[in-house]
């Protein structure tokens, strides 16, 4: 701990953001680091709590407490040390995480918590900056070959740590590029793609080979990886999107949110939005856009906060988003004691460019203009009804609360459902849980097939990237030990104990 008394003397600062009439105007990264009086304060600010709650409120055990120290003894290369014993990629979770280390934050108990998220983003910067972070390769190799199906943050988590280990690693992508949802489903204002590539960069470095355009089930058998390879992990995600099967689905202008922000991410990195081989994943079969006008986004979480931000950057006339729940408090209340995530009103960046928010609203019915195009959006209003624990269990249409809303444009961003069943898995005879995803005991990972182990959103359902980064890190362990006999890995749980 820096300085005992660090929380008495300062409260909560973040970095500085450009302004939002500014940074729609463009789609690159619009928060800057902390100044460097700043970051100290906000380091000095972490407490002697004794019990650390943000190490368990973090999926990856990151040790918060000690990183925190280093930063205010700007001890820079500790720091990351530190940070980077837990957690292969803190300049994506620096950027993109909802951060539930904040919300366990003993500090936050009767105070704003320390801001983690923006310390861990800057330790992360300062690393690169000081090249501090380098490609290392692995002194041995076991001579064991592991194939990594997918490239988002729980597949490069996985290879990152199976490479270190010794094994050789071979990651397939489907996309034109590596890196899944952090390549063509977030958006470059939230993490610019430099990022993802130098990161990218110095797996390869390290040995580890990525194979793109290589959708396995399609254009690459998932039998000659089981000849190949010594191991399969199973990184793709939960894919499906969740649809909304009301009238007039089917009209022109209705699409799930990823393919339209894909075709963006691709605009933005030169390509042009409907480039591919086919193989890719979410590739519509038009241009879609949101220009000129009024935009509706169907969902209220962080990719229909994507699509907000995205729409009004294309030039959106207007941009409405709905949200079937009603209106979270502002603070926690007593069903959302400290220290679990509190479900509390968010107000993300997207917002604050320009958006009108409703809740408690259902679509009823999209409307079309008589050429096949939607026009309008028919809504109406939720009356919910609250569980002992307080929290929204059912709902009633309120009578006489029927209206319309104009839209040419209607984003689904309502989540996901499960991984693609269709290809891979069948083709394996990959078994599945009740909700479609991969069967693999968060003990071992290992699917059906003794081989073949999956991690991720394919195995645990649509979460967070901290979660998949996790997920793949722990995944990594078990085949390793499955491969070896035993692993010298560090595990979450060996983390938390140390610390």
């Amino acid at each position: 701990m820096g300085k005992p008394t660090g929380f008495l003397e300062f409260t909560r600062e973040t970095p500085s953001h450009r302004s939002p009439t500014d940074r729609i105007h463009d789609y690159g990264e619009f928060t800057s680091l902390f100044e460097p009086t700043s970051i100290h304060r906000q380091a000095t600010r972490c407490m002697d709590c004794g019990v650390p709650f943000c190490h368990h409120g973090c999926p990856l055990g990151n040790v918060i407490p000690e990183f925190n120290d280093a930063v205010y003894r700007d001890d820079w290369k500790e720091a990351y040390e530190i940070l980077a014993s837990t957690n292969n990629f803190p300049e994506f979770t620096g950027r993109i995480c909802p951060a539930p280390c904040e919300s366990a934050c003993v500090l936050g108990i009767n105070q704003q918590p320390v801001a983690i998220e923006e310390i861990e983003k800057h330790i992360a910067e300062k690393a690169f900056q000081e090249g501090y972070v380098q490609a290392k390769v692995p002194n041995l190799r076991t001579g064991k070959k592991v194939a990594v199906v997918g490239s988002g943050p729980a597949g490069l988590a996985a290879a990152a740590q199976l490479n270190q280990a010794g094994h050789l690693v071979t990651v397939f992508e489907r996309d034109d590029r590596p890196g899944g949802l952090l390549r063509y489903g977030i958006p470059d204002f939230k993490l610019s793609k430099d990022v993802l590539d130098r990161r990218i960069q110095i797996l390869e470095e390290e040995g580890i080979h990525f194979r793109c355009h290589a959708h396995v089930g399609v254009n690459v058998q998932p039998s000659d990886l089981l000849q190949e390879f010594h191991a399969i992990v199973l990184c793709g995600g939960a894919t499906l999107p969740r649809d909304l099967d009301v009238p007039g689905r089917g009209l022109q202008g209705i699409h799930f949110a990823m393919p339209f922000l894909k075709q963006q991410n691709k605009r933005v990195a030169g390509l042009a939005p409907l480039e591919g081989s086919g193989l890719e994943s979410n590739v519509l079969g038009e241009e879609v856009t949101a220009h000129g006008k009024h935009v509706v986004v169907i969902g209220g979480g962080d990719t229909g906060s994507d699509c907000v931000g995205t729409s009004n950057r294309q030039g959106a006339r207007t941009v409405t988003q709905f949200e079937l729940l009603p209106k979270p408090p502002a603070s926690r209340t007593p069903q959302m004691p400290w220290p679990s995530y509190p479900m509390v009103l968010k107000t993300s960046s997207s917002h604050e460019e320009g958006c009108e928010r409703r809740w408690a609203v259902a679509t009823k019915e999209f409307l079309g203009d008589g050429q096949g195009r939607l026009k309008a959006i028919k809504t109406v209003e939720l009356e919910w009804k609250s569980a002992e624990d307080g929290r929204p269990a059912r709902f009633e249409e309120k009578p006489g609360s029927e209206c319309e809303i104009a839209c040419e444009l209607a984003l689904l961003a309502m989540g996901f459902t499960q991984p693609q069943p269709e290809g891979l898995l069948q083709e394996l005879d990959i078994e599945t849980d009740a909700r479609g995803n991969v069967a693999a005991g968060e003990k071992n990972y290992q699917t059906n097939i003794s081989r073949v182990f999956a991690c991720g959103d394919m195995r645990r359902g649509q979460s967070l990237v901290v979660w998949a980064i996790s997920e793949g890190r722990e995944c990594a362990r078990k085949v390793d030990e499955y491969l070896c006999g035993q692993s010298l890995l560090e595990s979450k749980d060996s983390n938390l104990l140390l610390s």
